[in-house]
């Protein structure tokens, strides 16, 4: 059986600890996401870049937090950020599994009907980097579905260290 004490580490984080976790977690999605960009060539799309954002947020709201600026609500920005990471992974992700439609700037759908001047100014309208495309993946699983489940990570962590702010 469980004692108390350890039940207590289990369900709950420091804010601290909170704090550290998230922002590593960010820090270390953010550096993978331009190691592959600047030393393997691998150009981002525009939602690769939208991805990116929240973890220089929550890299942002960790620090704030772990040198005493709020701390309990930066857990929370990070819980939102982390959010937003995660909801714009799956996105990203569904996009590439042709589960819906992408923004027209990233995504080309051609209609055949269309008349070549149309398919012309699409062409020249969409991104050189699609974003429904998978450029890399491991275990069938690309960067964006990398992303929102280690941004779940993030929500997690966040969630864990508020419930300890809260008690």
């Amino acid at each position: 059986m469980v004692d108390k004490m350890t039940k207590n580490l289990i369900l709950c984080l420091s804010p601290k600890a909170g704090l550290l976790i998230t922002g590593l977690i960010s820090t270390t999605l953010l550096s993978g996401a331009l190691f592959f960009q600047y030393v393997i060539g691998l150009a981002p799309c525009n939602l690769c870049i939208w991805q990116r954002w929240p973890h220089v947020l929550v890299m942002i709201f960790s620090l704030l937090g772990l040198v005493g600026i709020h701390p309990k609500k930066m857990l929370f920005l990070i819980f939102s950020a982390g959010i937003a990471s995660t909801s714009l992974g799956i996105y990203h992700a569904g996009i590439e599994w042709q589960l819906w439609a992408g923004p027209s700037s990233c995504s080309l759908n051609i209609d055949p009907q269309d008349s070549i001047s149309n398919i012309t100014d699409q062409l020249l309208n969409t991104a050189l980097m699609r974003c429904d495309e998978v450029p890399w993946a491991l275990f069938g699983i690309s960067m964006a579905g990398w992303n929102a489940l280690i941004s779940l990570d993030i929500v997690a962590a966040s969630i864990l260290a508020l419930r300890k702010v809260v008690r």
